[in-house]
């Protein structure tokens, strides 16, 4: 999400640069108030039940495939990909807050180790899951998905890269594309919820192979990192009209994810906690 520390001028408060740098704030602050809804989702939802050894409780949130009877493996595989989902949630919206970085250089060093670290573990696992274990409900949503995982592991690369080098801001746009990217199975449920509340859940079946469900398994993370990259190519411009355009989208990306988050938290999440 867009979170940068440049701060305006006060006399240039109203200026296309500052409103840009306000609506892209307003979108990474939606996704904050999701991300760690549902971080509280996991850990309440299943941390209990993993706890007491009620491991068959896992499928009573509706998942394609939790517990398995004789599979240990992958039932660890899956509880630890879902708890330390939570860890990502947090420890992503951390590393991208500018007065963390500012204050606590050590705090934010490490956690961008173990961020990229679980992140990685995830997009492994994740497609591990997907064709291993079996864990997918179409063929479209499971190359989505592995595509997505693939992605997080070159963007965790590259943003290590230049972390080693010091390249700062090199290594923050990376860490941002990260996000969104580790973040694509969240974008998803949000797509699903917000969609479904606008249009009705127009282009969407039981079988999810209508038009937005084939959509939503690439666009629920390249439509966000699509926007990301606007975002990124308007606060290097220096046009006045693509920074006031881009805001208008980042205006957009907030309200449908905060759309999102209040539908997902609604349906999906806050029955399980």
């Amino acid at each position: 999400m867009p979170v940068d520390q440049t701060t305006a001028p006060r006399a240039a408060a109203l200026s296309p640069h500052t409103l840009l740098k306000s609506t892209g704030l307003l979108w990474f602050l939606a996704a904050v108030i999701g991300q760690w809804l549902f971080a509280y989702y996991v850990i309440a939802a299943y941390a209990p039940e993993t706890l007491s050894g009620q491991w068959e409780r896992w499928d009573e949130t509706g998942l394609i495939q939790g517990f398995t009877v004789d599979d240990l493996i992958g039932n660890l595989a899956f509880i630890s990909h879902a708890l330390l989902t939570a860890v990502v949630c947090i420890g992503g919206t951390l590393q991208l807050m500018p007065p963390v970085r500012r204050r606590f250089p050590a705090l934010h060093r490490w956690t961008g180790r173990t961020y990229l670290t679980v992140g990685a573990f995830l997009a492994i696992g994740g497609i591990w899951m997907i064709w291993v274990r079996g864990t997918q409900l179409t063929l479209t949503g499971a190359w989505g998905t592995t595509i997505n995982g693939l992605m997080v592991l070159v963007t965790i690369g590259v943003a290590y890269h230049f972390a080693r080098k010091r390249d700062i801001d090199r290594h923050r746009r990376w860490a941002m594309r990260t996000f969104i990217l580790l973040s694509g199975v969240w974008f998803t449920r949000l797509g699903y919820m917000a969609w479904a509340i606008l249009t009705g859940g127009a282009g969407m079946s039981r079988s999810l192979d209508g038009p937005f469900d084939l959509f939503i398994a690439f666009g629920s993370y390249l439509v966000p990192l699509a926007v990301l990259e606007i975002y990124l190519a308007a606060s290097d411009s220096h046009s006045r009209t693509f920074k006031l355009a881009t805001s208008a989208v980042m205006v957009a990306a907030a309200g449908f994810t905060a759309l999102g988050v209040f539908g997902a938290w609604t349906v999906m999440w806050s029955p399980h906690v």
